[in-house]
């Protein structure tokens, strides 16, 4: 399973206002809080966390059916940071995604995974690949296979990234 979120920073600027009273605290839990808080750069660590709980978001929601969007219940940390990247992981009841984030003078994409290793088979995927399941969940059809390959796709402001393991 894989899951990605992508979070175009000029639109978040333009939409989405962080610092606003109650926002970090109904999004993050304290561990996150005091990242954000401790951070040289609280805007970027509030979209890194946010783009990995939504990367890890899909793949539990695939996996279990459960629509019920509950950040808090997504307990993220950063096991590895540079400015060009990170590599963390996320838990959400039991469940571990391994996480890989890519930092760019506008835009954060991060990429989910059940398997740590599978972080480096991770491929884009061109739109017009994508076909839906009977329950409407994105894939690709492959020689060989009988299902369809899981992807991710992911949307915001002028970016979208869809991604698939091979």
């Amino acid at each position: 399973m894989i899951g990605n979120d992508i979070v175009d920073l000029v639109q978040s600027r333009k939409d989405s206002n962080w610092r606003r009273r109650g926002f970090i605290t109904k999004i993050f839990n304290e561990n996150e809080q005091l990242l954000i808080a401790n951070s040289y750069d609280p805007e970027i660590v509030v979209w890194l966390l946010w783009s990995m709980k939504e990367a890890a978001y899909k793949i539990w929601n695939r996996e279990t059916g459960n629509r019920k969007y509950v950040p808090n219940k997504l307990i993220c940390s950063i096991v590895e940071m540079s400015c060009g990247s990170a590599v963390g992981e996320v838990i959400c009841e039991a469940n571990r995604y391994y996480t890989k984030t890519i930092f760019c003078s506008d835009c954060i994409h991060t990429i989910a995974l059940k398997v740590f290793d599978h972080l480096d088979h991770v491929v884009e995927i061109e739109r017009c690949e994508i076909v839906k399941d009977p329950l409407g969940l994105p894939g690709i059809a492959m020689e060989g296979r009988r299902e369809l390959l899981p992807v991710s796709i992911s949307n915001h402001g002028r970016f979208e990234k869809i991604v698939a393991v091979l």
